[in-house]
C-alpha cells in the first residue's frame, strides 16, 4: 500500500510537470496555468516528503542504508 501511495504521488508530480511544460508552450505567457501547474507540483513534492518523513518517524517505513561494495 505504501509503495502504491508513493508511486501515485510521483505520477501526480510528473503529470503536473508535464502540464506545466505544455501550458508554457501553448499559452505563450498569456495565462497563469503554467504557474498553477508548477505550484501544484511543488505542493505534491513537499507533501510526499512529509509523508515519507512521518512514515519513517512512526516506524511504518523502515529505511535501509546503502551497503558498501
Amino acid at each position: 500500500m505504501k509503495t502504491l501511495i508513493i508511486v501515485g504521488f510521483l505520477g501526480l508530480i510528473l503529470y503536473n510537470l508535464g502540464a506545466g511544460l505544455y501550458y508554457l508552450l501553448v499559452d505563450h505567457g498569456n495565462s497563469k496555468r503554467t504557474v498553477n501547474a508548477l505550484t501544484r507540483r511543488i505542493g505534491f513534492s513537499v507533501l510526499l516528503i512529509l509523508l515519507v518523513a512521518a512514515g519513517i518517524a512512526s516506524g511504518y517505513i523502515q529505511p535501509h542504508g546503502v551497503q558498501p561494495g
